[in-house]
């Protein structure tokens, strides 16, 4: 098999065309997701190189697999599988995620590229991989599409649309599921109805944000639902009449009743569990979730859409408790306990303080003590502490399992390393923690993420990279990359 080397003129324009693309994927990524990194494999033809384009070093860590992949054998190359006419870029076929661990990757072949596989990171906090998938895949046609145009033909807008492609790639997902369900005859029209859903959690009613839920099904399964009660034809209002539908979201809020559509109008009001193929749109105040037949999609606030469950992992505390000299059993008790309070307090929108002290003997701490700890394992003992979690103060929590404690002051001197712009809770904790060993704090705010904070630093599992905002480095073989 010959090998054909890219003159320089050829390298320099495919660099430029994964730097533009690289860059417009990775900054509409990071709006939606929080901090990404984009990354590509591809070759041009069967019979050259595999290349590989990491700018942000993404794919460090993976060389096994890439070389299993990509160097042990040939099957990537798709020989005799697919017959493309030269430089067809608009006809692609998907090659699926890889399923690495702790990446999202989607590619495809087309007449232009013979093979491509984009990668992104794959975090814990998504509502699902899915409108990431379709990202990956836009940018793949993308890709294919700049190299059959050539450099004479180049117009370098590819980023701009990946940069700006959140809608777009809620609306790909979706849309392939509803063709998954229902099949290609569906009067669902997915566009106007995003267009709704953003414009209600934009309207507030009285100074409200909306809660309550909003289902959109086909019309040919409204006679399978029940209604409470239903509007005439004439009067139903219309979906994109913001105002009004967000009025109509009073009559379901804090119930099991929802609002129903047609992808229209209003057409009523139903307890029933749809069983039908159905867009969920559940408003929670500042923030909502759009549900595929109860799946979550994604998530929106702002006006924009979102990958996050706005729900904290805290992956550090668990890491943390996994590595004391807790017996497991209590371990996992702990960590349920915890997630419990956070996500509480994270959806009531207040902060908290959660003190995990794993000291033998409870460190002394001013508050108000209970004079017979509660044992947080019963689920009413523990709605008691969600509760007393409101009061102005921490909750102390003991390797027990019971709470000893709330509304308690954490004091401590002052320390390096403090951040005025994060407030008093999270100051406070910093330092006492400094001051008192053994001691896990975890910081709910009512709008930043959840800190968690030991020996007077805060731990933190997210990767910190600087950006890479022009061609750095030139894309290089696979082999040479290993």
């Amino acid at each position: 098999m010959g090998i054909i080397t890219m003159n320089m003129n050829a390298s320099t324009f495919i660099c430029n065309c994964l730097t533009d693309l690289a860059d417009g994927l990775r900054d509409g990524l990071t709006h939606f997701s929080g901090s990404r990194r984009a990354a590509v494999i591809y070759a041009l033809a069967p019979d050259q190189p595999v290349y590989i384009y990491d700018p942000q070093n993404l794919l460090r860590g993976h060389e096994p697999r890439f070389k299993e992949l990509y160097l042990d054998n040939l099957e990537w190359q798709g020989l005799g599988r697919h017959h493309f006419l030269k430089n067809d870029s608009f006809h692609m076929v998907p090659e699926k995620n890889l399923q690495m661990a702790g990446l999202i990757s989607f590619g495809g072949r087309s007449g232009s590229v013979s093979y491509q596989m984009w990668f992104t990171e794959h975090h814990p906090d998504m509502c699902s991989i899915g409108p990431t998938e379709r990202w990956l895949e836009h940018a793949a046609w993308r890709f294919s599409q700049d190299i059959s145009n050539h450099q004479e033909l180049y117009t370098g807008i590819s980023g701009s649309f990946l940069r700006e492609y959140a809608t777009h790639a809620v609306r790909d997902f979706i849309v392939d599921e509803m063709n998954v369900k229902l099949g290609w005859d569906t009067q669902l029209r997915v566009y106007p109805i995003l267009d709704t859903i953003l414009g209600i959690g934009n309207t507030r009613e009285e100074g409200a944000w909306p809660r309550g839920e909003l289902v959109f099904v086909e019309k040919n399964a409204l006679p399978h639902i029940g209604f409470v009660t239903s509007f005439p034809e004439m009067e139903q209002p219309n979906i994109n009449n913001f105002k009004h539908v967000r009025k109509l979201l009073l009559a379901v809020e804090d119930s099991n009743r929802k609002l129903v559509s047609q992808g229209q109008t209003i057409l009523g009001i139903s307890e029933d569990y749809i069983n039908e193929f159905c867009i969920n749109a559940e408003f929670n105040g500042r923030h909502g979730f759009i549900r595929l037949n109860g799946e979550p999609a994604c998530s929106f606030s702002d006006g924009n859409f979102r990958s996050t469950t706005h729900q904290a992992k805290l992956v550090q505390v668990e890491e943390m408790l996994l590595e004391s000299n807790l017996d497991p059993e209590h371990s996992s008790f702990l960590f349920k306990i915890v997630c419990s309070l956070a996500h509480y307090a994270e959806n009531r929108k207040f902060g908290c303080t959660l003190i995990l002290d794993l000291n033998d003997e409870p460190v002394p701490i001013s508050g108000q003590k209970l004079e017979q700890p509660i044992d947080l394992r019963q689920l009413n003992y523990l709605e008691l502490a969600k509760s007393l979690a409101k009061v102005d103060g921490a909750l102390h929590i003991c390797r027990d399992l019971k709470l000893h404690a709330f509304a308690c002051l954490l004091d401590g001197r002052s320390i390096p390393g403090e951040d005025r712009a994060r407030g008093a809770r999270f100051n406070s904790a910093l330092r006492f923690t400094a001051e008192n060993r053994n001691l896990i704090v975890v910081v709910v705010s009512s709008d930043r993420p959840v800190s968690t904070i030991q020996e007077g630093i805060e731990i933190s599992a997210q990767c910190h990279w600087s950006p890479v905002a022009t061609c750095a480095m030139q894309h290089q073989t696979l082999e040479e990359w290993l």
